[in-house]
């Protein structure tokens, strides 16, 4: 098992633009059941990750 540790005195670093990031942008994308994020670099606009939050009916 790999162990975790929270940083806070460091910032990550966007894979495409190599900035540092202070900020990312997300925007809610359009799904039939639940939610759907997209989250992307605001310096160089590039896909950091997509995320799905379940509605309130799925658990």
């Amino acid at each position: 098992m790999i162990a975790t540790e929270e940083k806070n005195d460091v910032a990550p670093v966007c894979p495409h633009c190599k900035t540092e990031l202070r900020l990312v942008w997300f925007q809610e994308l359009l799904a039939f059941l639940g939610k759907r994020y997209i989250y992307f670099c605001p310096d160089c606009r590039s896909v950091l990750g997509v995320s799905h939050r379940k509605g309130f009916w799925m658990g």
